[in-house]
């Protein structure tokens, strides 16, 4: 047996560090658990001790209710704790406020377990640090060469630009209420939009939480009591799921629009019925999976949530020891869709992106 496998074994609770006595992630409740950011398919309630940043922790905390661990502690990013036989680390994973990369070290050999990551620009969170490590565990979501995410600052241009052409229709928008909403606001005011924005209440906790930590999301307003007149021209902001339901209604003709990395395929957006496809992505796509697993130097890589085994098979084809963990339990929230977890379904849409004038599909998993 490999140092790795005694460092992190898989357990049906998800990745276990026997010496350490703690799990990452888990997907139940455990006794010990580190918890690598808030979305909710990565931090759970009822576990026994939870360690993670003060801001995923605070985040669990507004989401779960205070007591949704019997105890907490709270990690600084850059922030190391020695844990049974492991050292262990939090270092920024760039994906939303308060997320982390967990670094678990004995003697000469260091996993790196990601998390969700993204390398792109984001103004509400601390940027991606690169971990040197020989086995690296990398999230594939976006594990396709079809998934390579534009600037989104330049998605935004076209929220604004739309805004221009259809002045007497509200946009709305579906953004995930923890992190891809909070950075639409600022990237939006970042472009110049000083107009107040507009709410579903579901994002209003997280917003102003986000607003304490010192993230300049400027002036909000709540949908509710507004007349689809008094939205005119605004851009209001809601869950994914609100899009369509009955508070929707209200909004009168709105330009429907939808942040997120699957709005590379067009599929997508016409099944969802999105006028306005924003691809706007809080995780890596293609190229920048690839850029960092080489970068870390790692020898070893595990793959987890998402196309796994193409990545698996673009890490073998570079002389790099691959495995799927195909773990459960993750991708109920944010951009890791339940569908993700299918290559086979992945496939399909790239087809279909490639038949909409994509790029082509090279180098796809076997």
């Amino acid at each position: 047996m490999s140092l790795a496998a005694d460092i992190l074994c898989q357990t049906p609770a998800g990745l276990y560090c026997p010496l350490g006595g703690f799990h990452i992630d888990p997907v139940r409740a455990v006794d010990r658990a580190l918890i690598t950011h808030g979305h909710s398919d990565h931090a759970r309630a009822g576990h026994g001790a939870v360690m993670a940043t003060a801001e995923t922790l605070a985040i669990m905390g507004l989401r779960y209710g205070a007591n949704f661990a019997g105890t907490t502690e709270a990690i600084p990013l850059g922030g190391t704790r020695r844990i049974g036989e492991v050292d262990v680390a939090f270092h920024p994973a760039g994906h939303v406020l308060g997320s982390a990369q967990i670094a678990v070290t004995r003697g000469a050999c260091r996993i790196v377990v990601s998390g969700d990551y993204k390398r792109q620009f984001d103004p509400t969170c601390a940027p991606f640090e690169l971990v040197p490590c020989d086995v690296f565990v990398t999230e594939a979501t976006f594990g396709l060469p079809v998934f390579r995410h534009p600037d989104a600052r330049q998605e935004i241009d076209k929220l604004i630009a739309s805004i221009r052409l259809f002045p007497d229709r509200p946009h709305l928008l579906g953004a995930y209420s923890l992190g891809k909403a909070q950075r639409v606001m600022v990237l939006l005011r970042e472009a110049g939009w000083d107009r107040p924005i507009h709410i579903h209440g579901a994002l209003e906790k997280i917003s102003h939480f986000y607003e304490e930590q010192g993230i300049a999301i400027g002036p909000l307003e709540p949908v509710r009591g507004k007349t689809a007149k008094e939205l005119e021209g605004a851009i209001v902001i809601c869950p994914p799921g609100s899009m369509s339901d009955l508070w929707s209604r209200r909004m009168g003709d709105p330009v429907t629009a939808f942040a997120s990395g699957w709005m590379r395929i067009r599929a997508r957006a016409r099944q969802r019925g999105v006028e306005l496809p924003l691809v706007i992505s809080d995780h890596a796509d293609w190229d920048d999976l690839l850029v960092t697993i080489a970068e870390t130097g790692a020898g070893e890589v595990w793959v987890t949530h998402g196309a796994e085994d193409a990545l698996v098979h673009w890490c073998r084809t570079q002389g790099l020891a691959a495995r799927p963990l195909h773990l459960l339990g993750y991708g109920d929230e944010g951009e890791a869709e339940p569908e993700a977890a299918s290559p086979a379904t992945a496939a399909a849409d790239t087809t279909v992106a490639a038949a909409d004038g994509g790029p082509p599909v090279e180098g796809q998993g076997a």
